[in-house]
Formats: C-alpha cells, structure tokens, sequence
C-alpha cells in the first residue's frame, strides 16, 4: 500500500484547497496545526476557509477524501488526500450510478454526483460512545473498539462519524447532551463488565430518540437476551464489528434489510409472516473474511494526555477453548497481514512524536500473538520486523503451548526459543502468558490443554531466554479441593521456576537444561513463582454461557444472575475456600485502583522509572501472597461447618493485619517511586496512592476478569 507522511500530506491538502480560494498564512498555519488523524477537527477548520458549500472530509486514515461542493449544481469538487488517483480508490458500490468523475486519473478531480450520492456522503451522523469507570481504572486504553467501527463505518464514504470515551474525561451526560445536540441517526455503544447501569442508563434516556442504536462489547453479548427483552428495537453486536456497522450504514440507506445485517442479534417477526415477535440473530463474518484490524487515531491523542497507552491488534480471536471464558463472539483465530503494518506504523509514530514523555511502546491486544497455522513463525517474526524497522518497542499476550508442548519434539521447541529470541532482538517488551493454574487436574477443568509440567518447563525456558514475562493465575475456583487449594500455593511459591537470563547460552542447550534439575538449581533466580503473576488471588468468575459456569451448576452452586458482570453468582464447593475467596477479592478490589495505576504507568515508562514501578508492584504481590499463606494456615485450623464463624473472624482480623503491614511497605517503597517519576505520572502516583491510604473500606467492585491484561 502506497502511504504518505505528514508533511506531504498536508502540501496535497493545502495544495487541494488552494485550486478553490487563495489561502492566507494564518488559514495554512491553522490546517497545519491538525493532525491528519483528526478529520473531524479538519472538516471544521475547511468550512471555515470553505463556507460558501459543503465540505466532506471521509475515508479512512490512510486514504482521505475531501469533497466539497461548487458553483455548478450537482458539480462537486473531490480530492484524494493520499495523492493516489481516484480511478484507485475501491469505491463503494453506491457511488458507480450516483458519481462521475471527471478526470478519474488524477487525484483531483470535479465529479457530476447525484443527489443521493450527497446523502451517502453526509448521511448517516453516527456517534460512537464506549462507556468507562475511572473510578476503577483510573488510566486510559487507547478505545480499540470504537476506533475499529470508525474506520470500518468512514470506509464505506458514507456519513459522518464522531467518538465520544468515558475514559479521557467525558461523562454520561456528556454523551446524552451530544446525543440531543447531534441528533445521530446511529449510536453506537462499546460496553463490557462493570458498565451495565452505565448501559442501561443511557439506554433508557435514548431508546426512543436515535434511529439505530448497536451495542456491542463482552458484556452485551453475554447479556443479549437479557438486554433485548428491555430494549426491543436495540441491535446486539454478536461478532467482528467492522462488518456490522458497514451493513448498519447500508440498512439505514435502505440497501439491506435488518436481517440482512451480518452478526446481529435483534427483536423481529419470525419468518412466513407470523404476528409474534422473537429474537432473532444473523450469521456472523468470520475473522478470516474481516481482516482489517486497524484502529482510526482520533482519539490516540487525547488517550496520550490523559497518560494512556496505545494498542492495536494484529490478530482476532483465540486458539484456545478455556471452559471459563464464553468469548464465541471473538470468532476463531485469524491473523492479519504483516505487509498491512508499515503505513499504520507511520501514522502511529506522527501521534507518539507530539509525546516524547511516552514510551514508544504498542500493545498489542491479541489474545494469541502467534497462532498456530504454519506459517505462525515467519508471520509473527515479520511483525517484529515491521515494529523494529518503525523503532517501536511492543507487548502481547499469546499461550503457554507456544514455549512449551509436550506433543512437540526436541526440533520444534529449539525452533520455538530461537523465534523468541528474535522476537527480543526486534523490540518485544514483555509477553503475558495465560498459565492459570500450576496444577494439573485444576487445568483440565479449565480446558487449558495444559498439564503442571508443561507450564513449569516453559515459564523456565522463557526466564532462561530472558523474556520478560507476565503471567495470569486464576488462584481460587468453585469447583477446587482443599489438596487442589495447597497444591496451588505450593506452585505459586516454588522457587525453582524462575531462572535467571541465560544470553550466552545456545537455544538447544536451554531447551535440554530446564528438564535437569542440576541446571535449574544452578541457575535459579531463587525468587517465588509469584513475583511473575500480573494480579494475585484472583477467583474464577462464572460468566454467563461459559463451559466452567454450567459445570457449577450441574454441581448445584449456581446461584443469583448479575447482569453487570455478565455473571452468575456460585458458592464453593468446599464452603472454607468460598470464604477465602470472597476475602481475597475483597483483597484485590481494596488495592485494585493502587496496583492498576502502577501497572498502566509501568507501560507509559522506560528505563529507572519503569524499575521503579516494578519494585512497587513486587511489594503488593509479597503482601497478597503473605494473604494467601495466612488464609490456608486458617482453614486448616478450621474444618468444620460449627467453626465458620472462627475461620470468618479470624479471616477478616488477617485482613486487617496484611494491609496494616503493606501501608507500612508502601509509606516507605513509595516516596522513592515518585521521585523517579516524571511530573505528571508522578502527581498521578501520588493522587491514587493518597486514595488508597485514605480508604478504610472493605467493598467489592467487581473489577475482576481472568482473561485480561
């Protein structure tokens, strides 16, 4: 794909307005001054210069085009802001009866357009909204998910999109006030756990005011019918939402039917022209048929300024099939075309060169970086290549089986470490590998298709290769033993897992050496397990739909259904470890905000800063093990049903105890953090850390999700 600069692309810009009115210095140095990722901000400024007609600013990031009417009715004046001719542009099947274009082999050209045509080109007014609690999660992700649907939604040359993120500042009612003023024909809601009341409160405003209202997210999908019954004209997002929203703008022309809208669940009258109504869905687009996965970057500046960090996908979906994660709307695995990345690199490193003060860091939110088709090596590989080539560094998630595979022989596991290996070379950061447990029988019951032994010899093998690593572990679920609860403890505390960076070494003699004791206790760091884990004594949630949900309720610990978390209430099999559980969430959500602070500025930082970051991390991982250790001391002196309220008391007073001693760890781990810190992550440090001091509740907030990062 032929891309642009900024440079050049603002002198096509000026040069494009320049054939329409002579431009003074201070309109040049205005239109200079927006970022091409902003067309939103650009439109405005060129009616301001341009205000005698309408004015277009449409397509996507890498291929803008700017029409704007003229003198002549039904003449239209059209400039594609890459450079490239029109006649090479894939124009949209819309525009073939409604525009002709006068000198197609140019890149500015009049065109003779309908009036309809006009309508494509101003219509729909499409506001995308994702919902967010900054209480919970006091730093921003850049909002991959509206960013998609807007790329997808201005690549049909149809209509006019805005975003509005509750995580760079804007409130409820901020939205429902844009709602009133911009009259969208089509709303579009990005939500996920903890956001419920949030959706049903703008819903309930709404409903009755926007044409087309889509919802989308992991919450909504677990929630549909829930959701439908509530709201009968709402459209339910059950896949890829690039697709959707596309067949969305071409419902609203009247080009498809709503049943004709890909991967939709709604409310409608079933076939053969019966009276009643029922839930209906639409088939999906698979994400091997919706490739592009590239964000526009509206709001990659304004995530910046609030001391976000920035992420994009190079791939969709999940190899695995983890019993506790209901996620069918992510679709099956698919990967995206490493040749794709160069023009997104450019744009990506215009924005990051307005923040020096951010890591150049990307997050890359794959669920499975690598996949597991045959060419998983070189394409991975060639990201890396493209993300080095750009001077970006990068972190991604991907599984366990990638380092380790006890199906695979000797050859592929050294081809495996030597990919990760080059993966450092060209700018990997650090990996999150989702281990979940370290105990056999509790891993097939999560369907990890994973044993203890497999995991034990690739968490060694990566710490020998020197990849950075973060690991998940689900510490406490319903169905768990008491032997399954010490056994997990005991993983989380061995000390022979983590080795130190071996770069001397030769692939083949790492592969051999982490299966020999005498070369783990050699080269062992001595550190627990648990200094690895992203967040400690998390419990397994029973989400709605998922495989591990229906296993507790075949064993009759189901309980109340929670909507907000597209959850179902359980109780524990062993009612002992329910209430370590429900102490250890009590736990994490009372350092929730604290520890996720720290984590989102380790990502924003380089260098000291981020080390010291990490140092306050390690503190609260100690103290959550210490918890952990204390709990099972407690409900090995407390066996029977007569004592719960001994275990209870004596949980509760532990509690108390642990953060007592951690407020003292911190008061003096932190002033040294802050003092690395640059101004404004260190005033961010010192605000949320002061909450947490002044907090002196217990409270749940539900803030929990074992597939996240």
């Amino acid at each position: 794909m032929l891309t642009i600069g900024a440079d050049a692309s603002l002198e096509l810009l000026l040069n494009a307005i320049g054939r329409l009115t002579p431009l003074t210095a201070d309109q040049r140095q205005l239109l200079a001054a927006i970022p091409r990722s902003q067309p939103n901000a650009l439109r405005r400024a060129v009616t301001g210069i341009l205000p005698a007609h309408e004015v277009v600013i449409t397509g996507t990031l890498e291929r803008r085009l700017l029409a704007h009417g003229t003198d002549q009715p039904g003449q239209w004046f059209l400039a594609d802001l890459s450079g490239q001719p029109h006649e090479t542009r894939s124009w949209p099947a819309w525009s073939m009866d409604n525009m002709r274009l006068h000198t197609p082999g140019d890149w500015i050209s009049h065109a003779d357009i309908t009036t309809d045509a006009v309508t494509r080109l101003t219509r729909p007014r499409i506001l995308l909204a994702a919902l967010y609690r900054p209480e919970h999660f006091p730093l921003p992700r850049f909002p991959l998910a509206i960013s998609d649907l807007a790329r997808a939604a201005r690549s049909t040359l149809s209509g006019h999109v805005e975003m509005m993120d509750m995580q760079l500042g804007v409130t409820l009612d901020d939205i429902l006030t844009a709602i009133t003023v911009q009259q969208p024909d089509v709303l579009g809601i990005s939500a996920t756990f903890g956001q419920y009341d949030l959706m049903t409160r703008l819903l309930d405003e709404v409903q009755d005011q926007v044409p087309l209202i889509l919802a989308g997210g992991s919450l909504t999908a677990r929630n549909e019918a829930l959701l439908l019954e509530r709201y009968p004209r709402l459209l339910i997002a059950r896949g890829a939402g690039e697709p959707t929203i596309r067949d969305v703008i071409a419902h609203w022309h009247g080009d498809l039917a709503r049943d004709q809208i890909h991967g939709i669940g709604y409310v409608g009258a079933p076939r053969g022209g019966a009276v009643a109504i029922g839930r209906r869905r639409t088939p999906t687009v698979s994400n091997r048929n919706a490739q592009d996965f590239f964000p526009e970057l509206d709001l990659l500046q304004a995530t910046f300024a609030h001391q976000g960090v920035a992420q994009l996908e190079t791939t969709r979906g999940c190899t695995s099939t983890c019993s506790f994660c209901p996620r069918g709307h992510k679709g099956v695995w698919a990967g995206g075309a490493p040749e794709e990345l160069p023009w997104m690199l450019g744009a990506l490193n215009e924005e990051f060169a307005r923040h020096p003060e951010i890591s150049r860091t990307l997050y890359l939110v794959d669920e499975e970086a690598i996949g597991r088709d045959e060419n998983a090596v070189p394409r991975i590989l060639a990201i890396a290549t493209e993300l080095a080539k750009a001077g970006f560094r990068w972190e991604t998630s991907c599984r366990i089986d990638q380092v380790t595979h006890l199906g695979r022989d000797r050859a592929w596991h050294v081809e495996r470490a030597t990919m990760w290996r080059t993966l450092l070379r060209d700018g990997l950061r650090r990996c999150l590998f989702g281990v979940e447990s370290g105990v056999t029988s509790i891993l097939d019951r999560f369907h990890k298709e994973t044993t203890a032994e497999q995991n034990a010899l690739a968490i060694r093998t990566l710490s020998a290769l020197g990849v950075p690593t973060r690991y998940t572990y689900i510490t406490f679920d319903h169905l768990m033993t008491e032997e399954e609860l010490l056994a997990t403890h005991a993983f989380q505390g061995r000390t022979d897992l983590l080795l130190r960076p071996l770069p001397h070494l030769s692939a083949e003699q790492i592969v051999d050496g982490v299966t020999d004791p005498a070369f783990v206790a050699e080269h062992s760091t001595g550190k627990p397990f648990y200094t690895g884990i992203s967040y400690m004594l998390v419990s397994m949630e029973c989400l709605i739909g998922a495989p591990y949900t229906r296993k507790a309720e075949a064993a009759g610990l189901t309980r109340e259904v929670r909507p907000s978390m597209g959850r179902v209430d359980a109780e524990f099999a062993d009612w002992r470890i329910g209430e370590c559980s429900h102490r250890a969430q009590l736990w994490v959500d009372r350092n929730f905000a604290l520890d996720y602070t720290l984590k989102s500025l380790e990502k924003i930082l380089d260098g000291e800063p981020q080390r010291q970051v990490r140092t306050a991390r390690a503190v609260i991982k100690e103290a959550a093990f210490s918890v952990l250790t204390s709990m099972i001391d407690l409900i090995s002196r407390n066996t029977e049903l007569s004592q719960r309220p001994l275990l209870t008391a004596g949980l509760d007073a532990m509690l108390d105890e642990r953060l007592a001693e951690l407020r003292q760890r911190m008061d003096s781990t932190l002033p040294g953090v802050v003092a690395a810190l640059p101004p404004q992550a260190a005033n961010r440090l010192v605000h949320e850390s002061g909450r947490w001091a002044a907090d002196r509740s217990w409270e749940l907030i539900n803030a929990a999700d074992p597939c996240g990062t």
